[in-house]
């Protein structure tokens, strides 16, 4: 739960600097960067309370379990789509910068944004048709423990997710080695080295990282399995290794890759924590005057 607080205080204050100035939402690669960090403030904000549900309650209502399952898949599988239009975005800032403005507009980025929401809310949805299929009205009211392969038990869902999450995953990564590829040639045609063309670079092998880590979600759920009929005593410690692992460490590195290390941004970032804290610092004496 603090480390949940202490990434929404985060994510909170970059999505208050992306409003604040209209240099950033007039940029193509800040709204994607702020589609991130909302996408990964609703997932984590939605797997923690799900963690803290299946140690507090252990079961809960079908229905309310629906809800949070679906809208947790579908933040999770938007990730590394956003990672991949992200990384196009740098490839053709650097490979092709003059064709740049007219090929990355406002209106396509937001057009790639519902292509994402429609391609990673169709899983979900199928998985929700085939249940209702498949499953009396009555599963739907009582109480079950709330996870994935729990809820949506047919067989036929496991394959289809198997299918379309290879499919989609494969894509991606390759995506980030084509886009990290291009990238690299270009920078060795560079003759000065270019800081621009290192740090696109760098950003590309940073979300090929979180790639990685965001891959472990659609493994942990087999090898968690496994280690728990291994070790039946330590269930409790490996599923909160797992949710440390999985789920929190990655949502760790899109503040890392563009909040510290865009120049940029940074600079309007820390501008607005240095605000609020001067603020805090104010408001403390008057409220010790008022206690007094």
């Amino acid at each position: 739960m603090l480390v949940w607080l202490a990434l929404s205080i985060i994510n909170s204050s970059m999505v208050h600097t992306f409003l604040r100035h209209s240099l950033f939402y007039e940029n193509p690669r800040y709204i994607m960067f702020i589609y991130m960090v909302i996408n990964d403030a609703l997932q984590l904000s939605l797997v923690t309370a799900l963690y803290v549900v299946s140690y507090i309650f252990r079961k809960i209502h079908a229905s309310v379990c629906c809800f949070l399952i679906m809208t947790a898949v579908l933040t999770t599988r938007s990730t590394p789509l956003i990672l991949a239009g992200m990384a196009v975005e740098r490839y053709i800032s650097i490979c092709f910068p003059l064709h740049y403005s007219q090929m990355c507009t406002i209106p396509r980025t937001l057009l790639l944004i519902c292509v994402i929401l429609i391609l990673t809310v169709t899983p979900p949805i199928s998985d929700l048709i085939i249940t209702i299929i498949n499953e009396p009205i009555s599963f739907f009211h009582s109480t079950i423990f709330c996870d994935h392969p729990l809820l949506f038990r047919h067989q036929s869902i496991y394959y289809k997710n198997c299918v379309f999450d290879g499919v989609y995953l494969s894509f991606v990564a390759l995506t980030l080695l084509y886009t990290y590829c291009k990238i690299m040639l270009t920078a060795q045609a560079a003759s000065a080295g270019l800081a621009s063309v290192r740090r696109a670079r760098n950003t590309v092998l940073l979300h090929g990282v979180q790639l990685l880590l965001c891959m472990l979600a659609f493994v942990v759920p087999s090898l968690q399995a496994a280690l728990i009929s291994l070790f039946p005593r330590f269930s409790l410690e490996i599923r909160y290794i797992f949710f440390l692992v999985v789920y929190i460490i990655p949502r760790f590195m899109s503040p890392v890759i563009y909040g510290f290390r865009d120049e940029h941004f940074r600079k309007y970032w820390t501008r607005y924590l240095a605000c609020r804290s001067q603020r805090v610092i104010r408001i403390k004496p008057l409220l010790l005057k008022v206690n007094l």
